[in-house]
């Protein structure tokens, strides 16, 4: 088996693929990349077990075969070499040996049969719509996130496909991201919760696509498949709490802000807050908002006044820092406007402007019972 590649384009896959791969591996196969020539067509492969991330690239070869190759040592030689062609070449003593202009490298390779096979999706479902669509769904939704094993569902992103529109949502129970596409939609509805590590590898990829990406999936497996790439990954098992019902539908306090003003005031207010619960106040009366936070501990306050347009009764409610940061972090509008009905309940976060026509963001946050 002897194969002629360019040396960029191979370590441009190679990378995107490496993402793929964990720092530490149950099974050692894991640590190499699958190489599969089949009629002047590279397919190069890399595996977790729970995700499998595919790349096919065109090469000059003489024969079919598979090898696995190790990841780590590949790499780091490929990102040394200005670009040219590589001549790989299977030897009799179980190495493959790379030929560049300067020189040649020998590398053990072991047994592709011994990779773990993709999963093949079964008379799936199927939605294609633009690239670059899912990478601001999931880089608007990831965030919000959980990370508690105990409850594994929340710990990935909710697709929710519909013939109306394309629904995303992510929360950890304290904070609920849901960002709703209009201006797409499936051919039937369906539900499946996309775990957190290869949305992060798509979002990476896909930022500034302009391709389209075609998405197969059924009850146990999705499949993403663009341009030259295809990622297959597990979907997390289990129940989505409905989150419909913990936002509150009848918020007659309205605080319309500017996003850039309130933002900075809250990153450097919440430096003065207490460490333990980050909690910042808001007291809203007429046209200001007065912003404050204590660390009792250390005798540390802080307080601002913003202007602001306030519709509703005056009150005082205390928020987490960090979850509002995060949310205004992951706004592009000018204007905000924040919605609330009681201290004890959720605020509604949703931008005025800078949405796409048929993009909408409704973010929530919930409140931190402020201590008299």
């Amino acid at each position: 088996m002897k194969f002629i590649v360019s040396s960029k384009q191979l370590l441009k896959q190679l990378q995107i693929l490496g993402g793929v791969i964990n720092t530490n591996n149950t099974l050692p196969i894991l640590d190499n990349f699958l190489f599969e020539i089949n009629d002047n067509q590279l397919r190069v492969s890399a595996s977790d077990l729970e995700s499998t991330m595919s790349a096919t690239i065109d090469v000059e070869a003489d024969e079919n075969g598979s090898i696995a190759i190790p990841a780590r040592l590949l790499l780091d030689t490929l990102k040394t070499f200005p670009e040219q062609p590589l001549t790989f070449t299977l030897e009799d003593n179980n190495t493959i040996e790379i030929s560049s202009d300067s020189g040649k490298y020998a590398l053990a390779y072991a047994d592709g049969g011994e990779f773990p096979k993709a999963v093949e999706l079964d008379s799936p479902s199927t939605t294609s719509f633009a690239a670059n669509i899912l990478a601001t769904a999931i880089s608007k939704t990831i965030f919000a996130t959980g990370n508690d094993d105990l409850r594994p569902v929340m710990s990935g992103v909710f697709f929710q496909f519909s013939s109306e529109n394309l629904t995303f949502v992510a929360t950890d129970a304290h904070k609920l991201v849901k960002y709703v596409r209009n201006d797409v939609h499936a051919e039937e509805t369906a539900e499946f919760i996309m775990p957190k590590k290869p949305l992060n590898l798509l979002k990476n990829i896909l930022i500034g696509s302009e391709s389209d990406i075609l998405i197969e999936y059924n009850d146990t497996n999705v499949k993403f498949i663009f341009d030259n790439i295809s990622l297959v990954c597990r979907l997390i098992d289990g129940k989505y709490p409905n989150y419909e019902a913990v936002i509150p539908k009848d918020n007659p306090n309205q605080l319309t802000l500017d996003r850039g003003s309130f933002l900075n005031s809250v990153r450097r207010v919440s430096i003065f807050s207490s460490k333990s619960t980050h909690q910042i106040r808001l007291k809203m009366a007429g046209t200001e908002l007065k912003i404050s936070a204590e660390d009792l501990d250390f005798s540390n306050k802080a307080d601002e006044r913003l202007k602001c347009s306030y519709e509703g009764d005056d009150m005082q409610i205390g928020f987490n820092s960090r979850f509002l940061l995060e949310m205004l972090n992951n706004l592009e509008s000018n204007d905000i406007l924040l919605e609330m009905s009681l201290p004890n309940r959720a605020g509604i976060l949703t931008p005025i402007d800078g949405l796409e026509e048929g993009e909408n963001i409704t973010m929530l946050v919930m409140p931190v019972m402020i201590g008299n």
